[in-house]
């Protein structure tokens, strides 16, 4: 039988026909049953993609690229993953690509990333990272998705503010995920050997640091550090006594009656000496491990000290939050998030993949161990939560009264990620810790704010 050169512009039906009866014979053909059976599915076929031509055409295949910074340890990395590869069996069209980010020099691989033209699809990132990238014009709002969820009650799943936090210029810029606050660990058996009782309020911390500091012991009633995390001490106390770096209006504040107070107090139990004299120069670590000696009685960190500190977790306990002097409590959180970005090619398919993330990352939590606390309430009652004593106490007590960076701003908002990285605040704690008159530390701390907020 002879091939037949099929024109574009031929007319199908005439195609058909030169298929039954081919130029080289003239005589009229006796089709058999199963000929006919062909010819009608041919028919069937050509007129399917005469009437329907994209019905046959494949769907165009989606690479996404998702970037995740390291929230826990190593195991957090294989769940990310596990979670990664679960969604691309389940969704054949998309294939999304999984990258740890470490925190190392991160804002500076995400600048670098989205000047070059090579910005993911899709990343977690910092309490203030998507609004400092969205303010440079990299970040795409979620404000369809939010709506949806909203017109189908699946808000209703987050923990009170935590959506809302993440709204700037109007829009939503990101998707919360999880919180790191900061609480008041205690060492149960220092307190009951020296006979005190846990202390709930301001006085009562400070009547109590004084019962357990014993110089001659190498033991002293509070251990702090003069890092990141020290920096944390001061954003709780004034946060504690109903303080705030900022007004309404987003203009610096640290020289609030309120903040001077909490920073008063802070400076009059190292001028007692009832902190590690070594805590200004100590790091996280350095903190912890003092603590974990029993040099100390109190300290502030993250959840899941005594998961980290297994083999005396039955000798730490968690303070209640503190009632400040005028009746008031508080402590600092941050609201992680996850974001889009605008570079990404493809952004119905990364919307689809963060609604998908956000509904599946509980894993997160059971297999990759991450010690901050989810933002849905579905997660948090879930066994894995509230059969550990220590979560289930934060969650309850603590996390309702977390409060941002940006208090009393009516919005977070992109000068916070300098403020909080530049190292100004960390200087403010050194400087108390060492005993520097609280008065001229604030004004060093205040000028250096407005600078930052006037770049």
């Amino acid at each position: 039988m002879i091939d037949h050169v099929i024109h574009p512009a031929c007319d199908r039906i005439t195609l058909l026909r030169s298929f039954y009866y081919p130029c080289h014979s003239m005589k009229t053909a006796l089709l058999s049953p199963a000929r006919i059976r062909t010819i009608i599915l041919v028919i069937v076929a050509s007129l399917a993609m005469w009437f329907l031509p994209g019905a046959t055409l494949a769907k165009d295949h989606v690479d996404l690229q998702f970037w995740d910074m390291i929230w826990g340890p190593p195991e957090y990395i294989d769940a990310g993953k596990a979670l990664v590869e679960q969604f691309n069996q389940e969704h054949p069209d998309i294939t999304v690509t999984y990258r740890s980010v470490p925190w190392t020099n991160w804002y500076q691989t995400f600048v670098t990333a989205i000047g070059s033209g090579t910005a993911p699809d899709i990343s977690t990132g910092a309490g203030y990272q998507a609004v400092q990238l969205y303010d440079q014009g990299a970040i795409l709002p979620i404000d369809d998705l939010i709506n949806d969820w909203k017109s189908s009650g699946k808000l209703d799943d987050f923990l009170p503010g935590t959506i809302d936090i993440l709204k700037y210029d109007n829009h939503f810029v990101a998707l919360p995920w999880a919180i790191d606050i900061r609480v008041w660990y205690y060492r149960k058996d220092l307190f009951e050997a020296a006979n005190v009782k846990p202390p709930s309020t301001w006085d009562e911390f400070k009547a109590a640091a004084q019962a357990l500091t014993k110089p001659n012991n190498d033991q002293y009633g509070v251990v702090a550090c003069g890092d990141t995390l020290g920096s944390h001490y001061i954003y709780t106390l004034i946060l504690n006594n109903g303080g705030g770096l900022f007004t309404a209006d987003r203009k610096p504040d640290i020289g609030s009656a309120r903040n001077l107070e909490a920073l008063q107090f802070l400076a009059d139990l190292v001028h007692h000496q009832l902190v590690y004299p070594a805590s200004a120069g100590y790091h996280d670590e350095d903190e912890v491990s003092a603590f974990t000696q029993g040099k100390a009685a109190i300290t502030l960190h993250a959840p899941g000290l005594g998961t980290r500190l297994s083999k005396i977790s039955d000798k730490i306990g968690i303070l209640s939050p503190l009632v400040g002097p005028h009746g008031d409590k508080g402590t600092i959180f941050w609201v992680n998030n996850i974001m889009l970005y605008k570079q990404g090619r493809h952004p119905a398919e990364a919307r689809a993949f963060l609604q998908w993330w956000s509904e599946h990352e509980k894993d997160l939590w059971i297999k990759g161990h991450v010690t901050q606390l989810p933002v849905r309430k579905s997660f948090a009652v879930d066994p894995y939560f509230q059969s550990n004593a220590e979560t289930e106490f934060i969650l309850k007590n603590y996390v309702p009264l977390g409060k941002t960076t940006a208090t009393h701003a009516t919005e977070i908002f992109p000068k916070l990620n300098e403020i909080e990285g530049e190292g100004v605040m960390q200087t403010l704690m050194q400087n108390i810790l060492q005993g520097k008159d609280v008065s001229a530390s604030v004004k060093e701390a205040s000028d250096r704010v407005n600078s930052i907020m006037e770049e």
